[in-house]
Parts: structure tokens; sequence; C-alpha cells
């Protein structure tokens, strides 16, 4: 099983690096010690590599909560949803999070049902 860049440095640590750094400085040649600038070079790119896994982590917050806010807004609005059944139209009644991410309820006019758990990225327009 392959583990991506992005994976291995969510599961590594700073001080998990600083340790490996120190058995490498251990373990090497007296006579072939390795480069200063090759240790500085490792380190620079594993904290590039956590800052970006953590940017990654704030755009994803932002990027739900951006959905959130967007969800509340269609509340009382009627909106064409397209689904695995058919596409629909209908007014969006209610709101619910699973998972964090938000499900609509809307109430279809000609027949009065409610189609419930509608992802947001199934609509496909607002009017």
């Amino acid at each position: 099983m392959a583990v991506d860049a992005a994976t291995a440095a969510a599961q590594i640590g700073i001080q998990d690096f600083l340790k490996i750094l120190v058995a490498q400085l251990g373990n090497q040649d007296p006579l072939k010690p390795m480069d200063n600038q090759e240790f500085v070079s490792q380190l620079a790119q594993f904290t590039s590599l956590q800052q970006t896994q953590e940017m990654n982590d704030k755009l994803g917050s932002l990027l739900t909560a951006q959905a959130s806010m967007h969800s509340v807004g269609l509340l009382g609005k009627t909106v064409d949803v397209s689904a695995e059944t058919g596409n629909s139209s209908g007014t969006v009644t209610a709101l619910s999070f699973t998972s964090g991410e938000p499900r609509l309820t809307i109430k279809i006019p000609s027949t009065g049902a409610f189609v419930t758990d509608i992802s947001l990225a199934n609509v496909t327009a607002v009017k």
C-alpha cells in the first residue's frame, strides 16, 4: 500500500523528524560526514511540507464554512436539483448537516412531497 507525501507528513511530526535526523548524524561515517546544507535542506523540506498540510486543513475548514453559509442563504428559495431519480424543482424548507456537510430538504410544490438529504453539489439552479 503506497503512502503519499501529504499522508506521511501528517503521520510524522517534527519531533519524529528530529529523531531521524539525530540518528542519521549518529550513524554517519566520520570520514565522510554529510554536508550541513543537506541537513538544512531536509529540515526546510519537512517544514514546507508540514506548512502545506496545515494550509490544506485550514482551506478545507474555510470551504466547509463557506458551504454552510451558502446553504443557509438557500432557505426559502426555489432550487432545481438533479438526482439519480431525475430532476426536481422545489423550495428549500430545511437544512441539516451530515459529517459537517450541509444537506437540504426541498418541498415539491406539485405533489407536496419532501425530498431530503440533497447535497449542494446536486443543486443546478437557484431561482
